[in-house]
């Protein structure tokens, strides 16, 4: 199992973000439009269990859609955690994957987010760096449409 870990200095409070991060399953389309087509909850409530289907723009080659499982979800240390269960990363050689969030206050109106993601290969396939700094740039791009995406919307 391999891991990587990233941060990010978001301009935005504790609160704010956390709420928009574990109550609204659907702000992924609203944040990055031109790469999430669609987000459907096919399973569960939005806690721990719970299965998003995501849709992703025919752009965004070669992956069309990918199915993530919320396995953590800590309202106190505000952390939440989503695995790939099918599609997506497990179709680009990845047999596991894994995004966690990690939120603390650095101030009124910062938050700081600590990201792991965990994944590994399947067995035949050597592991690229190119594909870990890929995923890393994304979720910090993500965070970072997400962080104006709460400011212009608040």
């Amino acid at each position: 199992m391999k891991e990587l870990n990233t941060q990010a200095e978001l301009n935005v409070g504790l609160e704010a973000l956390w709420e928009t991060i574990s109550k609204d399953l659907f702000i992924t389309q609203k944040v990055i439009p031109n790469v999430v087509k669609d987000v459907k909850l096919i399973e569960g409530d939005g806690g721990i269990g719970s299965i998003l289907h995501f849709t992703f723009n025919p752009d965004v080659t070669p992956i069309s859609y990918q199915r993530e499982k919320i396995v953590e979800l800590n309202e106190i240390t505000h952390e939440i955690g989503l695995q790939v269960v099918e599609g997506g990363h497990l179709n680009q050689g990845l047999s596991y994957y894994k995004t966690s969030f990690q939120l603390s206050a650095i101030g009124e109106v910062q938050t700081l987010v600590n990201v792991k993601i965990s994944y590994d290969h399947d067995s035949d396939i050597q592991e690229s760096n190119s594909h870990s700094m890929k995923t890393s740039d994304f979720v910090l791009f993500y965070l970072r449409c997400l962080e104006k995406y709460i400011l212009n919307n608040t």
